[in-house]
């Protein structure tokens, strides 16, 4: 049997191209790399010093290891680079998965401190980082470094590292911080992706106020602009599904259309060039609440673990390739002349990393705070946790810095590499060391509260079948009848009390027109074969 085996393995290796039989072990070896990483991260699930993200990269690694003492030191990685393969097939699925998954009351309620720190604070850091590049790194003589290029590390390094936050943040056990910290990256990645596009794009030789009231409206328009893709893109699927009733014929086909219809509100954003993560994340949070109560009741289930499952791969596949990547012999013979340098610019690069993020989580948090009422404002503790937790930099700053210095994955300029392997290091260094010390972190700044406190602060999501997913019903439904729920009177109230008010007038209209048209909880009408039909029948 052995001996069959062994023979048809080689008669279709003798059939296949060197090149092609190279792929074919290669993605063999990486899908068995993958295994052994879930694997792995299931038996270290209930340490509290590990996360799924440094089980991949310590993997890597060691693959990395082996294979350049298996190739003489040639290669330490089993497949190059691609930005195209990042930013078209392994970010789509995990940034949809975010805004599906996320517990949007609590996202919605934040959302001004979120935009506060993502938008605001990304230009602080990417100011500060930038601005220090230019004046330290001219000073270490790694060469020629453009004023573009230190623009481009002030958008690199600004991106933190929003997967890495869903592996070291419950949101069930700390709602608050994992909707501000991780809708913070969502839109902190948009940011620094746009500046980055615009300073490729823009002529960087004259700075003026002109260029940067440019830059400023280019970026509104983007945010704006995605952001309504991602809606109409959730509400063509939603009504499409609801009108049509694919489940009385098929699941396959609703869960087809949701799946497409979300990865084509990317793709449409790449094309137009807009912000294609802004664009698939609203796309999932509009899925979430219209779409997936139009589908059949296996289809909810389905989707929901199918989302998570492509955005579980796909994070894992990240982070396996980067400890991969982290000892390319390539990049770290173009530097090994001047190992001390190289130590210097990730130090400085580091530094400018903890220093840009300081200078805009306090200031902001204090802005924040100003129109808060005393329970809602954000205390010191969280502050320091908010700084911490997204100190991780991660796969968007690794693509983007293939971007600006390489050339299809490969760089020979001493400069060039030199920016590379610190980008590297940074990355692996703020993964590793801030993600292994994060949950005891959490667990020393904020006990854990109390089971009836947890359940009472948590609103449900898609995770969540059987729970409402705009709320927990006691804070959404009931607001809108309640005689114990005060609204304001005065312009000033309305400003102290506006997530309220907000989240209120916004069910009456969701209620009213919204949910009648595109469908969701409660408002898909009874058809026979529709989704309602197998609760009905329940009832009766």
């Amino acid at each position: 049997m052995a001996g069959l085996v062994l023979s048809s393995f080689l008669s279709k290796a003798q059939v296949l191209t060197s090149s092609d039989y190279y792929s074919v072990v290669s993605i063999n070896l990486f899908v068995t790399l993958l295994c052994a990483c879930i694997v792995i991260g299931h038996l270290l699930e209930e340490n509290r010093w590990m996360n799924e993200s440094i089980t991949a990269i310590a993997i890597g690694l060691c693959t990395g290891t082996v294979i350049l003492l298996t190739t003489g030191g040639k290669h330490s990685r089993l497949l190059v680079f691609s930005e195209d393969l990042f930013f078209i097939y392994l970010l789509p699925p995990i940034i949809f998965n975010a805004g599906f998954q996320v517990k949007k009351k609590q996202f919605f309620r934040n959302f001004m401190t979120i935009m506060l720190f993502g938008a605001a604070g990304t230009l602080v850091s990417f100011i500060i980082i930038a601005s220090g590049a230019s004046q330290l790194l001219k000073k270490m003589g790694i060469g020629v470094l453009e004023i573009r290029d230190c623009l481009a590390l002030g958008a690199i390094f600004s991106a933190t590292d929003s997967v890495c936050t869903l592996q070291v943040l419950n949101q069930d056990e700390t709602p608050f911080l994992y909707s501000v910290v991780f809708g913070e990256g969502v839109v902190n990645d948009a940011t620094s992706v746009v500046l980055f596009n615009a300073i490729q794009n823009f002529d960087l030789t004259n700075i003026n106020f002109v260029t940067v009231l440019h830059l400023f409206l280019n970026f509104s328009y983007l945010f704006i602009v995605s952001t309504i893709l991602g809606v109409v893109a959730g509400l063509l699927s939603a009504y499409t599904i609801k009108k049509l009733y694919f489940g009385r014929h098929s699941t396959d086909r609703e869960i087809a259309v949701m799946i497409l219809m979300a990865y084509l509100s990317y793709m449409l954003s790449e094309l137009f060039d807009l912000s294609a993560i802004l664009t698939v994340f609203f796309c999932g949070i509009v899925m979430s609440h219209y779409t997936w109560h139009n589908v059949t009741e296996s289809s909810r289930i389905t989707t929901k673990h199918v989302f998570a499952t492509l955005s579980f791969i796909s994070e894992i596949f990240i982070f396996l390739y980067v400890g991969m990547d982290a000892l390319d012999i390539e990049k770290w013979n173009a530097v090994k002349s001047s190992p001390g340098k190289s130590v210097g610019v990730s130090s400085i690069l580091l530094g400018l990393v903890l220093l840009g993020r300081a200078a805009f989580v306090f200031p902001l948090s204090f802005l924040s705070n100003l129109k808060k009422s005393e329970s809602e404002k954000i205390n010191f503790n969280q502050q320091v946790t908010i700084w911490w937790a997204g100190l991780m930099r991660g796969a968007v700053s690794m693509a983007l810095a293939y971007k600006q210095f390489t050339l299809s994955g490969h760089t020979q300029q001493q400069e060039n590499a030199m920016m590379i392997t610190s980008t590297i290091t940074v990355v692996l260094f703020s993964t590793v060391v801030f993600g292994f010390l994060t949950k005891p972190l959490i667990r020393f700044m904020l006990p854990s509260p109390k089971p009836l406190t947890r359940m009472l602060s948590s609103d449900s999501s898609p995770k969540s079948l059987q729970n409402p997913l705009l709320g927990n019903g006691v804070d959404s439904e009931a607001d809108l009848g309640s005689p114990n729920v005060h609204r304001p009177t005065s312009l000033r109230m309305l400003l102290t009390n506006s997530t309220h008010t907000v989240h209120h007038y916004w069910r009456k209209f969701d209620d009213s027109f919204m949910r009648p048209v595109f469908g969701g909880r409660g408002f898909v009408p009874f058809v026979p074969g529709s989704p309602t039909e197998q609760s009905v029948h329940q009832l009766t």
